[in-house]
């Protein structure tokens, strides 16, 4: 699992761009959205919330349980594999060791607060009423990050950085290479 790569953080950090650009330097990867796997169920599905259900629980397991197997399929298959997921709970890689073992690397990326919002009000595309949900949300975040131990996590602040630069600040906190060479990218 050493080419497993964990990349967490608050929305709108950068996390799927920079997973997606991460396995760009690979010959043979892939990019596993756990928010997608998690939006699979087309029946019940329990939506994200500040009131957190054990049905939203339970089914965030499910889905970090399944995106841990389809990454330890596709890293056993000889693939790198980035999964991307928001910081949420205690221990937010605790189902992914459960299946993967202890043996992937953890990302949280970790931009200035001001950073983070500014990255959501240029998305433009969630509808106003969502983007204050998910202000919200980015502040929680952030509040709850600076009261967590990160013991055994990367943390890079990509305030500032291009995609392709916190992609080279993974590789090299991960002892990983670039293996393809990667066309420069912008700002996230």
């Amino acid at each position: 699992m050493s080419r497993v790569f964990l990349i967490m953080g608050a929305p709108a950090a950068g996390k799927s761009t920079v997973a997606r650009a991460l396995m760009r330097r690979y010959p043979r990867g892939v990019h596993i959205p756990v928010d997608e796997v998690r939006h699979m169920v087309v029946s019940g599905l329990a939506d994200m919330s500040f009131d957190v259900s054990t049905e939203l629980l339970a089914q965030l397991t499910l889905a970090h349980e399944a995106a841990a197997l389809m990454a330890r399929t596709y890293a056993l298959g000889g693939m790198a594999v980035a999964l991307d997921d928001f910081w949420f709970g205690q221990e937010p890689d605790a189902d992914y060791a459960r299946v993967l073992g202890p043996e992937f690397h953890r990302i949280l990326l970790r931009p200035h607060l001001t950073e983070t919002l500014s990255r959501l009000a240029q998305r433009g595309t969630d509808g106003v009423s969502f983007q204050g949900t998910l202000a919200q949300a980015i502040t929680a975040v952030d509040r709850d990050l600076d009261h967590h131990s990160k013991s055994g996590w990367h943390v890079i602040d990509s305030t500032g950085l291009t995609v392709d630069q916190t992609v080279d600040t993974i590789l090299q906190v991960t002892g990983g290479h670039h293996l393809v060479d990667s066309a420069a990218e912008p700002n996230l």
